[in-house]
């Protein structure tokens, strides 16, 4: 038996989906669509995962982000909702967001920045007999910071860089210790000479504490703007199929992992679903002149 007293914990989730949820890890994205954008994720890892004693510890993270454009602001606003179950922890953060945008070139350039509010539980029924609880709460809340910048250029390309854990923030209860994350991702798209119906999409996305990272890059073909399919690669973890269409305004998507690490040893795989619905924001015109045939 050993005992605990210090706890490091996940800093952030892998998302097979992350090309469609730039939302979830840059505050710099708000209000980069036409209107107010939904998006929702759930995300099952290792399925069929156990503990010793037969427990589900599976890792499952859901995603809820809301952005929309506020013009008088410059800008768009955000707020997600995220939950991580990561074995014994239960993470639960709510974050609000503004992004200022301009035009730059031939695109947008935006930066932004976001309050993340987190309350983390600790189920110690998970850990004890096998490892004694020293000295730890079993809940604790925490307020901290992120920062983004982001730079599209519409059906071209997009470029993101943030910071997640700002003040790196350490929970004094839990005693769970949060570094800095900073993520880095990028986008094209390509409409193929000769067959305008079909667009190849690749992109990539790294994320890192400096002590750790992950890579993933990927490459889906979209048909008509309205089905996709491709395939993804998680350095050192997992393989990936991704599908999904687009009805209007609606997009589903579902993407499978495939572990090529020695998790194939203890689980089948990760399965991923997102949906996504943009309510279309219909602006006014500016009028910059006016005649009426009456007073010529």
């Amino acid at each position: 038996m050993s005992s605990l007293s210090t706890v490091v914990a996940q800093q952030s989730s892998n998302i097979t989906h992350y090309m469609f949820m730039n939302m979830a890890f840059n505050p710099a994205v708000a209000g980069s669509s036409e209107g107010i954008n939904v998006t929702g994720l759930y995300r099952q890892q290792w399925i069929g995962f156990k503990d010793d004693r037969g427990g589900n510890t599976a890792p499952q993270t859901m995603f809820l982000t809301i952005d929309s454009p506020i013009k008088f602001l410059h800008g768009g606003i955000s707020g997600t909702v995220i939950n991580d179950k990561l074995g014994p922890f239960n993470n639960t953060q709510v974050t609000l967001g503004y992004a200022y945008r301009t035009d730059v070139g031939p695109g947008e350039f935006s930066g932004g920045l976001q309050v993340n509010f987190q309350n983390s539980v600790l189920n110690v029924d998970k850990l004890e007999p096998l490892i004694t609880i020293t000295d730890l709460g079993k809940n604790d809340f925490i307020v901290d910071g992120s920062l983004g910048l982001f730079y599209k250029v519409p059906d071209k390309y997009y470029l993101g860089l943030s910071c997640d854990n700002v003040l790196q923030t350490r929970m004094k209860t839990l005693k769970v210790s949060d570094k800095r994350v900073y993520d880095l991702t990028g986008g094209y798209y390509w409409v193929i000479p000769g067959y305008p119906a079909y667009e190849l999409q690749p992109s990539a996305f790294i994320t890192t504490d400096l002590a750790a990272f992950s890579f993933s890059v990927s490459a889906i073909l979209q048909y008509n703007k309205k089905f996709w399919g491709g395939l993804a690669y998680r350095y050192q973890d997992a393989a990936s199929v991704l599908v999904g269409f687009n009805i209007k305004a609606f997009k589903i998507g579902l993407a499978y992992d495939a572990s090529v690490s020695k998790m194939t040893r203890y689980a089948d795989g990760t399965a991923e679903v997102m949906l996504n619905y943009c309510f279309k924001i219909e602006t006014e015109k500016f009028r910059k002149s006016y005649k009426n045939t009456r007073f010529l």
